[in-house]
């Protein structure tokens, strides 16, 4: 209720959907088996070179679906560094926490480079794939502007059948009027199986244009135990950088 203009909450084909700035346990990280890493929200970093980045580790974002609900009377039930940073224990509240100032000056600095710009997800032959696109800013390198974007992508197999991804083909229109095609094994160099023990996997990759917006848009081909393929469409997702651009954060000053 105290998040202003209703920040996590986007569109999901016409429907809104709630979702979730989270704190990984960081005594859960050894038992996620199906990241690529402990999920890190990325930040450009603020000075001259273009391709640098910095991450907070072990923060995500989690979809209001996939909650469970849970309550411990522990007064720091995450084991995290930034739980006590940003949260105060108070009995007389109901989860009893309150925010910290530092969490609501981070979040009131830093909201563009966290919110949700939109979320997309498809569904092809029981996998689906969810695609949450993140403006990151622009920087300036050899008298052009490059602008950086982070998307999170999440696989699920919504069926008993075990499959195997195996191939990425990724196509990246930019408005500038250039159009690439990726393609490769796997992604994040992993080639991830999912089953009905381990339906989901989920990794976060960036791109760079030389334009303010562009597309994305592909497929992934799997593999079943027969050996047969088949290709699971990637939802299109826009490239939207701020409108009212604004400075990237200044790092993790405390």
């Amino acid at each position: 209720a105290e998040n202003p203009a209703g920040h996590g909450s986007k569109e999901v084909k016409g429907k809104t959907h709630t979702y979730y700035q989270v704190l990984i346990d960081a005594r859960d990280c050894p038992h996620i088996s199906q990241r690529s890493q402990t999920e890190a929200v990325t930040f450009l970093a603020n000075h001259d070179d273009s391709r640098a980045l910095y991450a907070i580790p072990g923060l995500d974002y989690v979809s209001h679906e996939d909650i469970l609900p849970y309550t411990s009377t522990d007064q720091v039930p995450i084991q995290h560094e930034l739980f006590e940073r940003f949260l105060l224990y108070d009995q007389t509240k109901a989860p009893p926490f309150v925010a910290r100032e530092t969490l609501r000056a981070w979040q009131e600095k830093n909201h563009p480079w966290l919110e949700l710009s939109d979320v997309h997800r498809e569904t092809t032959e029981n996998i689906r794939v969810t695609v949450i696109p993140f403006y990151m800013g622009m920087r300036e390198a050899q008298n052009s502007h490059v602008y950086w974007w982070r998307y999170c992508i999440r696989l699920e197999n919504l069926d008993s059948d075990v499959v195997q991804l195996r191939e990425r083909h990724w196509r990246i229109f930019s408005l500038s009027g250039t159009l690439e095609t990726v393609r490769g094994r796997g992604v994040v160099g992993r080639e991830p199986v999912l089953s009905k023990e381990q339906p989901a996997f989920q990794y976060s990759s960036h791109v760079s244009l030389q334009a303010s917006s562009g597309h994305m848009w592909g497929t992934f081909r799997f593999e079943r135990p027969d050996g047969s393929h088949f290709d699971v469409r990637i939802p299109p997702f826009s490239l939207e950088s701020n409108k009212d651009e604004k400075t990237p954060p200044s790092g993790l000053h405390w």
